[in-house]
Formats: C-alpha cells, sequence, structure tokens
C-alpha cells in the first residue's frame, strides 16, 4: 500500500474521531467556564469543592479514566456506550485545564470594572455576564484554541475501547500492510491535517477579537 492508500484508509475512522470531538467539547467548554468561574469567586469549604473536582479530572491519567468509567461503571448498574465514556473523560480532563484559563482570565481584570458596574445599577452576574466574561472569553481564545487541539488528538486513545477511530484503523492497516513506517506516518499526517486548519481558524478569531477591543481592557 502506498501513503495515498493508507492515508484514506485511515480516513475511514475519521467519523468516530469528529464525533469523539465534538462531544468532548460540550463537555469541555460548559465544564472550564462553570468551574472557572466558581473557583474565582466561591471561598471557604465550595471552593475546596470546586477545586478538587478540578483536579481530579486534570490530573487524573486519562488512559486509567478511560479504563475505570468503560469497566467499572457496568458494575454499579451504570451503562455507558465506549463514545459516551470517551468523550466525557476527554471532555472533563480538557475543561480541567481550561477552567484554569478562565479562572486567571476573570482575575487578570481590574477590579473596578466590576465595581463600576454594581454602580451603574447592575446586578453581580449581570456584571460578570456582560463586562467580565466577554472580555475573559476574548483573552481566553488562544487557550480554548489549544486545548481543543489537544482534544482532537486526544482522541486517539480511545482506541484502546475498541472504537475504530483513526488510530484504530491505523494499528488495523498495519497489521495486514506489514508497513508501520507508512501507516503511522500517514496517521501523523492525518492528525496533521486536521489540527492545523484549527490553528489558522484560533489565529484568525484571535486577531478578530483583538481588533474588536482596540486593544484595550477599559470598562
Amino acid at each position: 500500500m502506498n501513503l495515498f492508500q493508507v492515508i484514506l484508509g485511515i480516513y475511514e475512522g475519521f467519523w468516530i474521531t469528529a464525533v469523539v470531538t465534538m462531544l468532548g467539547l460540550l463537555y469541555a467548554v460548559p465544564f472550564a467556564l462553570l468551574a472557572g468561574v466558581l473557583q474565582h469567586f466561591s471561598t471557604g469549604p465550595t471552593r475546596w469543592v470546586v477545586t478538587g473536582i478540578i483536579e481530579f479530572w486534570r490530573s487524573s491519567p486519562v488512559i486509567v479514566l478511560l479504563y475505570a468509567f468503560y469497566y467499572s461503571l457496568p458494575t454499579f448498574g451504570i451503562y455507558l456506550s465506549a463514545i459516551g465514556v470517551g468523550s466525557m473523560v476527554l471532555g472533563l480532563n480538557i475543561g480541567g485545564y481550561g477552567s484554569q484559563s478562565v479562572r486567571a482570565a476573570l482575575q487578570s481584570l481590574s477590579r473596578g470594572q466590576s465595581e463600576a458596574g454594581l454602580a451603574l445599577g447592575l446586578g453581580r452576574f449581570q456584571v460578570l455576564r456582560f463586562v467580565e466574561l466577554p472580555q475573559a472569553i476574548a483573552a481566553m481564545i488562544p487557550t480554548f484554541i489549544n486545548q481543543a487541539i489537544q482534544l482532537i488528538k486526544g482522541t486517539s486513545l480511545v482506541s484502546l475501547l475498541t472504537l475504530t477511530d483513526m488510530t484504530f484503523r491505523a494499528k488495523e492497516i498495519a497489521q495486514v500492510s506489514y508497513n508501520p513506517v507508512a501507516v503511522y506516518s500517514g496517521l501523523l499526517l492525518s492528525y496533521l491535517v486536521i489540527c492545523y486548519p484549527v490553528t489558522i481558524l484560533g489565529r484568525h478569531m484571535e486577531k478578530s477579537t483583538t481588533k474588536g477591543r482596540g486593544g484595550h481592557n477599559d470598562f
């Protein structure tokens, strides 16, 4: 098999890779925003609980989490598909890292902005929604794009759950072609083709956001 044929064979698993990525984002983005905001504003025991949840997903090995949830949950009567487990574990793991970007972005904002919003009669949630989060999200775009790319690459681990993603297809092709150099070179190229456009999109979004803010963070 030549390299072109190898890549075509690998892309037969693209659908699984794409589905796990999209479902993973549905876990990662809300979790990152909610956990980051709660960690920033909460104090005492609530902050300890939020931090503990974040650190569980951020610090635990993804491979261990995949096996633990896929093979252990049925013991408790909870049955999730391999796609469900893979997208949840990868999404919450990436979301754990993303939450720290949210927290750091909120902390970087001037306290005077929230005080000005409150002085104008806005509620605390309104200040967060209309003043702080828009600026924080703009600052987080580069990090979020990087984490989206990490999520795409992380989908290769779902092959351990016997999902026929691109990595699983590469393993199958390597077993029958006896040409691992061409197969895994094709796999690397396949992920590059997927991830590089996301990088370009991220740069475009970053420039657009920076231009829209005019380089200022003043309220």
